[in-house]
């Protein structure tokens, strides 16, 4: 049987229980679960979701949801998808020091003053507010043609707004020209010789260290079982041919030989 939520007030929308979290995850304890998706249930309140404390992946997408307060407790949440949904207030998700991608298109924010909660996640590198294929924005997209370019200012962490890349081996590149092109002339005769600079960091082609998380354990959990469906139906197929060769083979007379 399918556990369901609480009714919220006037029967707005779902409110999340300890039953719907433990059906949902199919885990017993509540700081047991680490993946859990909540997409398009039709909850408006988070409820005990905060007691989920080594949650690191979340999908809220497409419910009711206005208030984060919840979510404040999650210190280890890595991954969080809250698009279509009616949040404006981000207050909560200051305290979520491990976040590093944030899906927020489809909600209410409305000014940049609302998403400054943010500046003080270290870790923040992908923060989403319109999501052109979805037909998803909010308000401060639409009231600032500029927004990207002061939240990238507001969030200096940041590496990709919107789906676009905003820092990295591109980017870097991209300043570099713009400051060999700017750089004043030395005047008249050869300019004084100086000395080689690395274009780079030494430590900028090195990888960065594995890191082995519930999200990528849940990555090859689900190819181990779509590969686990594909060697089924191989042997299925297998068997499907053998059966029609034996049929076949039983209808041709054996001997091969006419009598006139």
């Amino acid at each position: 049987m399918e556990a369901h939520g609480e009714k919220g007030e006037e029967g707005a929308g779902l409110r999340i229980t300890a039953q719907l979290l433990k059906a949902s995850s199919g885990q017993f304890a509540l700081d047991s679960i680490l993946l859990l998706r909540l997409r398009g249930r039709g909850i408006a309140d988070l409820g005990c979701l905060g007691d989920c404390a080594h949650l690191e992946w979340l999908d809220l997408s497409g419910n009711s949801i206005s208030q984060l307060g919840p979510l404040a407790g999650l210190k280890q949440l890595a991954v969080l998808n809250l698009s279509r949904n009616r949040v404006s207030s981000l207050e909560p998700l200051g305290s979520c020091e491990n976040l590093q991608s944030l899906n927020l298109a489809g909600n209410l924010v409305s000014s940049l003053q609302q998403l400054r909660c943010l500046a003080g996640l270290r870790r923040l590198e992908s923060l989403r507010l319109r999501d052109a294929l979805g037909q998803l924005s909010n308000p401060v997209c639409a009231a600032s043609a500029a927004y990207r370019a002061a939240l990238a200012e507001a969030l200096p962490g940041l590496k990709a707004i919107d789906g676009e890349r905003v820092s990295g081996r591109g980017s870097e590149l991209f300043q570099l020209c713009r400051d060999l092109d700017g750089s004043p002339g030395a005047g008249p005769g050869p300019a004084p010789p100086r000395a080689a600079q690395p274009w780079v960091q030494a430590s900028f082609w090195e990888p960065p260290p594995p890191r082995r998380s519930s999200i990528i354990e849940e990555a090859y959990k689900q190819f181990g079982e779509v590969l686990q469906e594909c060697r089924e139906l191989s042997r299925r197929a297998d068997d499907t041919i053998a059966q029609a060769e034996r049929a076949l083979s039983v209808r041709t007379d054996p001997t091969g030989s006419f009598v006139f």
